[in-house]
């Protein structure tokens, strides 16, 4: 049982309407883990994370919950996972009364002013102060941080959050990632996360992947490039970035086509390269370091406009150019290094 993962999804397929929305041939997640998935919008984020929650089916294909296929999963099993949606709904109730609803469907009254007494600090909410508010009464930042604490007060086995810091700031964005761990820490949750915010969503996952028009692209550490493209004077193919950047590839085979980019194609350098054959050099910021292959050789993070990059270097090369989060850098990859999916 200790091999079994939490979840294996095979041939899953999910349609709206007459398109596919998903289209998965596999999919694991192992217990314990941490697992963010980056997409645009109508990637098909939501509706994955829907089906991890037990809210929705497939049209066809199997998914198991800790070797269980989900059809023949029981009810309590299906209680020990949670999700909390980008648009979360408040009962219009008082603040205490919304994080210990759970706790009363599920006749778990217990310590139950203690249990959301802890919900409430772990989120940054002092109960002395919000317990009895209202839900009318709260900001935006606090909504989402009471519609956490009513998730996390259930202990979960699994938390499912869907881009839980979308039009929150700072400070919830920071005491949210701050709760998620705790729990974790405490009750061994394992945490599925969509997010824009790619720093903060490196911050709190282990593994990040990639949703892409319905299927799960870039396992591991490899990077996806996506489109549109357009053919450029100098006959290459380039995508414009909000910051005026651009990135350059090699003859896609359609305007809009995916592309994957091996993080050890990507060169890092700490001034701008002024001799470099490489037609893509990116300025961007490194939000995330992490030794990999017993200490050999670095995945190096980096921000560059609202893409995440991440690069494969050698440690030796990390330790000469001080490579730090927070550093500005320059990225450098060939054109041709990305491969069409």
């Amino acid at each position: 049982m200790a091999d079994t993962p939490l979840y294996r999804l095979k041939d899953i397929k999910f349609r709206y309407g007459d398109r596919f929305c998903l289209d998965i041939p596999n999919l694991i997640v192992d217990r314990g883990s941490s697992l963010g998935l980056l997409g645009s919008n109508g990637a098909g984020k939501t509706t994955l994370l829907k089906l991890l929650a037990l809210i929705e089916n497939p049209d066809q294909g199997e998914m198991y919950l800790d070797g269980i296929r989900v059809s023949e999963t029981d009810e309590a099993a299906k209680r020990n996972v949670t999700i909390l949606l980008q648009d979360p709904y408040l009962l219009k109730r008082s603040v205490f009364e919304n994080v210990a609803y759970g706790l009363r469907v599920r006749g778990e009254k217990r310590y139950l002013s203690e249990r959301v007494f802890e919900a409430l600090t772990w989120v940054g909410l002092t109960p002395q102060d919000f317990a009895g508010r209202n839900w009318h009464e709260l900001s935006g930042g606090e909504a989402q941080r009471v519609a956490l604490a009513a998730r996390l007060v259930l202990r979960p086995y699994v938390l499912i959050l869907d881009e839980p810091t979308a039009n929150v700031d700072q400070q919830s964005a920071s005491l949210i990632k701050e709760a998620i761990t705790v729990c974790r820490t405490a009750y061994h949750t394992s945490l599925i996360v969509a997010s824009h915010d790619l720093p903060w969503l490196s911050s709190v996952t282990d593994t990040i992947k990639r949703v892409y028009d319905g299927r799960v692209l870039g396992f591991g550490a490899r990077n996806l490039l996506a489109g549109p493209w357009h053919l450029d004077e100098d006959g290459l193919w380039k995508k414009a970035l909000p910051d005026a950047q651009k990135i350059c590839v090699m003859d896609p085979p359609d305007a809009n086509a995916p592309a994957l980019l091996d993080p050890s194609d990507i060169m890092i350098s700490v001034e701008h390269p002024s001799r470099r054959s490489a037609q893509n050099i990116l300025r961007g910021i490194i939000t995330q370091m992490t030794v990999e292959n017993g200490f050999r050789q670095v995945l190096v993070d980096v921000t560059i406009s609202d893409i995440l990059l991440t690069c494969r270097i050698s440690r030796k090369t990390a330790e000469s150019l001080h490579l730090i989060p927070g550093k500005e850098v320059y990225v450098l990859f060939k054109a041709s290094s990305a491969q069409w999916y």
